[in-house]
């Protein structure tokens, strides 16, 4: 009996971490349950990548909040919003995704390891580089613009985010 019980605690407890698991939400899914993360979420529709970051990944997302979007000259991001602008805005929203899961220790690992810093290479294949500034990593892109992350870790089932403070933008 005892043996019974127990191979029916072992089952359920499988169970009940399979079904944690599947529900687990991928990048797409933290995003667009942020009201912070309207702005990026509705640049990725219009980019058409939604699919892509709820593939397998892993991504390391690098995400700006809705206040990152409005420090940008005005009228920028309905510019890019337009289906005409669709290439351009791909690449910007793409400079912000690395590939592979690196979370908060992996880059600061990196950036020690670097000796102070470390070049990322962005899957739209530019590089950001990230230093630490007062303890706070500090993302630094091509345009010599930098953006400071404020949360780290956001674990999806396909990868990581970090939330920054400022719109990262490529050559």
């Amino acid at each position: 009996m005892k043996r019974i019980f127990s191979f029916a605690i072992v089952l359920i407890a499988s169970f009940s971490t399979l079904t944690i698991y599947a529900q687990k939400k991928d990048i797409v899914d933290i995003a667009a349950g942020s009201e912070a993360h309207t702005t990026l979420v509705a640049a990725l529709k219009a980019a058409d990548l939604v699919t892509v970051l709820k593939g397998k990944g892993p991504f390391t997302v690098f995400a700006p909040v809705n206040d990152a979007f409005a420090k940008l000259p005005a009228g920028t991001v309905d510019y890019l919003l337009k289906t005409e602008n669709k290439a351009t805005l791909t690449k910007i929203l793409t400079y912000h995704v690395v590939a592979g899961d690196l979370d908060a220790a992996a880059v600061l690992a990196a950036i020690k390891k670097g000796n102070g810093s470390v070049t990322l290479t962005t899957v739209s294949g530019g590089k950001l580089t990230a230093t630490l500034d007062n303890g706070k990593v500090k993302l630094t892109d091509e345009k010599g613009g930098s953006a400071y992350v404020t949360t780290t870790d956001l674990k999806a089932s396909n990868g990581v985010i970090h939330v920054i403070d400022a719109v990262v933008l490529p050559k």
